[in-house]
C-alpha cells in the first residue's frame, strides 16, 4: 500500500520517499545511538528543506485542515517539503528542534510503517481534494 499511494502521489506531484538505513540493526537498547546516526544523515540529506516532523507533540488535523495546509505550503514555500517520521527509535531532539512544523497523526503511538502509509494516504487524499476530484469521505 505505500508503494501504491506513493506511485499515485508521484503522478501529482514530485514526490521522493527517502528511508534511512545508517541505524539498521541497532537494538532497542541502542536507541539513543540510532536516533543520533538518523538525525545525522537527515541533517545532512535535507539541509534547505522545509521540515514537518511528525510527532505526538505535534499539531493534530482533520484530514479537511491538513489538505488546506498542505495548499499553503506548496503555494507558498519555495523549499521541497519534507516529512520525516522517525524509525523505531523515534527522532532525534535536534531534528525535532530544526523542524519548520511538528505534525501529529494521532495521540497514540503508531510504529514507523504504519504511519508512513496514513501520512502517504492523507497527502494524497489532500492532492486529489486540491485537484477537485472525488474522494471517498
Amino acid at each position: 500500500m505505500i508503494s501504491n499511494y506513493g506511485q499515485r502521489i508521484a503522478r501529482l506531484t514530485a514526490f521522493e520517499l527517502i528511508e534511512t538505513r545508517e541505524a539498521k540493526g541497532l537494538s532497542d537498547g541502542e536507541a539513543e545511538k540510532a536516533r543520533s546516526i538518523e538525525g545525522e544523515y537527515l541533517k545532512r540529506k535535507l539541509e534547505n528543506d522545509y521540515l514537518v516532523c511528525l510527532t505526538d507533540r505535534g499539531r493534530e488535523m482533520t484530514s479537511e485542515e491538513f489538505s488546506r495546509w498542505l495548499r499553503m505550503r506548496l503555494e507558498t514555500n519555495s523549499r521541497p517539503l519534507a516529512f520525516i517520521i522517525g524509525g523505531h527509535a523515534g527522532l532525534a531532539d535536534d531534528v525535532l528542534r530544526r523542524a519548520n512544523e511538528l505534525l501529529s497523526l494521532s495521540k497514540m503511538t503508531l510504529s514507523h510503517e504504519l504511519a508512513r502509509l496514513v501520512l502517504l494516504e492523507q497527502i494524497y487524499r489532500a492532492l486529489t481534494q486540491m485537484k477537485g476530484w472525488p474522494y471517498a469521505k
